[in-house]
């Protein structure tokens, strides 16, 4: 792509796939599902993981598969918010983008 992706976006990216299911997912899993859309390596996904974690919006914990431990994220009230504000933010950046790409003025 060729957009720069910012690190608000990110966030709310991974906040919208830790809240898909209430027991949170796993890093990977997170990974696999951006890349369904942008590019993203895991050495970039993981610095965005502990950043929400240290904002409170994401709570980790280990679990059993496969005999090894796998790290979970799930999303946290906070982080409910946060991507309730992002979803709002998103979708007024979208129109008013959409807007001059259709002509209009953008900033109705």
């Amino acid at each position: 792509m060729v957009f720069n992706t910012g690190a608000a976006l990110l966030d709310a990216i991974v906040l919208a796939l830790a809240a898909r299911d209430d027991e949170g997912t796993y890093g990977y899993k997170i990974t696999q599902d951006v890349r369904q859309a942008i590019e993203l390596s895991e050495s970039t996904l993981y610095p965005v993981l502990r950043r929400l974690q240290r904002d409170d919006c994401l709570l980790a914990y280990d679990k059993e598969f496969a005999g090894r431990n796998r790290r979970y994220y799930r999303i946290t009230d906070i982080g409910r918010a946060k991507l309730h504000w992002y979803e709002l933010e998103w979708k007024s950046y979208a129109e008013k983008i959409t807007g001059l790409f259709e002509g209009g003025k953008g900033d109705e």
